[in-house]
C-alpha cells in the first residue's frame, strides 16, 4: 500500500515498455495507407484542360522498411534499453529497502517512546508524593516554602515532559501509518526490552556484501546503458543499409481500384553515408563519451559511499553496545543516589536541593539509557539498509 512503492512500480512498467521496444528493433516497419484525393485544377492549365478541371484519385497501399544491423547499432540500443529497465527495477528495490528500514525505525521509536512514557509516569507519581511529603515537612518547620516551590516545579516539569512524549508518540504513529499506506491509527506493539538481536553480526567479503545493494546495482546498470549508448553513437559514423518496399492499388476511379491495372509496386535499397550534418553526429558521440565517464565515476562513488555506510553502521552498533553497559551502571548509581538522598533528607542529614538534583539526574539517566538502547537497534537497521536488505 505504500505510495512510494507504487510510484516506483509505475516507473518499472514504463522502463519495461521501452525495453520491449528495444527488442523490436530488429523487426521491419510496416504501414498501411488508404486515401481519397479530389483536386480542382485550373481549366486553362495543361492538366486542367486534359482532366476537365478536376481530378480524383483513390489509393490503398502498404509500405515496408527494414534496416540491416551491420554495425551493431540495434543490438547496442537493445542492450541499453534492457539495462535501463534493470536500473529501474533496482531503483524499485532500493525503495523497498528504504521502506523496510523506515517502518522498523518508526516501530523502534514507538517502543522507546513507550518506555520513556512509562518512566515519566513513574516519575510523576513519585514526585507527586514528594510534593505532599515536602509540604508536610514545611508545615513541621523543617524546610521553607522555597523547597516546596522547587518540588512543585520539578513535578510540573515531569508533567510537561509527559505531554511532549505523548505528542511524539502520536506523530510517530501517524508516520508509521503513512509508510504503511493506511489512515492514521493506533498500533499494538511490544516492548523495547523484548527486542533482542539473536544473530551475531559477521561481515564477509566487502564486494560480495555490497553487490546486494540496489543502488550499487542501479549504478552498474547505468554504466552499462551509457556504454551501449556510446556504441550506438559511434555506429552513426558508418554507412547504413536499409531496404524499402511500397505497393498497392491506385486508380482514378473507385470502381476500378482493385483492378489488375491498378496495381503498383516499388522496391528501394538505400546505402547512406553521413558526410556533413553540422557536426551533430560527432557532438552526440562526444556527449555519450562524457556521459559514460560520468556513469563510471558515479558507480565508483556509489561503491565508496556504500562501503562507508556499512563501516559506519557496524562501528555505531559496537559503540552503542559498549556504551549501553556504562549507561546502565550510570542509571543504577543515580537511582541509589536518589534513594539515599531521600532517606538522608528524611533524617535531616541532607537538604532538599541534594534530592532534587539526584532525582533529575536519575530521570535523565533513565531516558539516556532508553535512547542508547534505541540507537543500538537503529544501528542494526542502518546496517541492514547499508547491506541492501529487504528486497529479496
Amino acid at each position: 500500500n505504500n505510495m512510494d512503492i507504487r510510484i516506483a512500480l509505475q516507473q518499472v512498467l514504463a522502463a519495461e515498455a521501452y525495453a520491449k521496444q528495444g527488442k523490436a528493433g530488429y523487426l521491419p516497419t510496416l504501414n498501411a495507407t488508404a486515401s481519397a484525393t479530389h483536386q480542382e485544377l485550373a481549366k486553362n492549365s495543361q492538366f486542367g484542360s486534359f482532366f476537365n478541371g478536376s481530378i480524383e484519385q483513390f489509393e490503398l497501399s502498404g509500405s515496408l522498411s527494414w534496416e540491416a544491423d551491420i554495425w551493431g547499432k540495434i543490438r547496442s540500443n537493445q542492450r541499453a534499453t534492457n539495462a535501463s529497465y534493470l536500473r529501474s527495477v533496482s531503483a524499485h528495490q532500493a525503495v523497498k529497502t528504504s521502506l523496510v528500514a523506515g517502518i522498523v525505525t518508526a516501530y523502534y521509536q514507538l517502543l522507546a517512546l513507550d518506555e520513556q512514557l512509562e518512566v515519566t509516569n513513574q516519575t510523576i507519581e513519585a514526585r507527586n508524593k514528594s510534593v505532599t511529603t515536602i509540604q508536610a515537612l514545611k508545615d513541621a518547620g523543617q524546610v521553607t516554602q522555597v523547597a516546596v516551590d522547587q518540588y512543585v516545579a520539578q513535578y510540573n516539569n515531569a508533567l510537561a515532559l509527559k505531554v511532549d512524549i505523548e505528542a511524539s508518540i502520536f506523530k510517530t504513529e501517524n508516520l508509521l501509518s503513512i509508510l504503511l499506506g493506511k489512515s492514521p491509527q493506533h498500533f499494538e506493539r511490544g516492548t523495547l526490552e523484548s527486542q533482542q538481536l539473536e544473530t551475531d553480526i559477521k561481515l564477509g567479503v566487502p564486494a560480495v556484501l555490497l553487490s546486494n545493494r540496489p543502488d550499487v546495482m542501479a549504478a552498474e546498470y547505468q554504466l552499462i546503458e551509457a556504454f551501449e549508448l556510446t556504441n550506438v553513437a559511434r555506429s552513426n559514423f558508418y554507412p547504413s543499409l536499409s531496404i524499402g518496399a511500397n505497393g498497392g492499388f491506385q486508380s482514378l476511379e473507385l470502381d476500378k481500384l482493385f483492378s489488375v491495372n491498378s496495381l503498383f509496386a516499388t522496391l528501394v535499397g538505400n546505402l547512406t553515408q553521413p558526410i556533413f550534418n553540422q557536426r551533430k553526429i560527432r557532438t552526440q558521440y562526444e556527449v555519450s563519451q562524457a556521459q559514460q565517464e560520468q556513469a563510471l565515476l558515479n558507480f565508483k562513488k556509489t561503491l565508496l559511499e556504500a562501503g562507508s555506510e556499512v563501516s559506519n553502521a557496524l562501528y555505531d552498533y559496537n559503540a552503542e553496545t559498549e556504551k549501553f553497559e556504562y549507561r546502565l551502571n550510570e542509571a543504577e548509581a543515580l537511582r541509589r543516589a536518589e534513594s539515599n538522598s531521600e532517606e538522608l533528607l528524611n533524617y535531616g542529614y541532607a537538604n532538599y536541593l541534594d534530592l532534587l538534583t539526584a532525582r533529575q539526574n536519575a530521570l535523565n539517566a533513565e531516558l539516556n539509557m532508553i535512547n542508547n538502547k534505541l540507537n543500538q537497534l537503529l544501528s542494526i537497521v542502518n546496517l541492514y539498509e547499508a547491506l541492501g536488505g529487504g528486497w529479496q
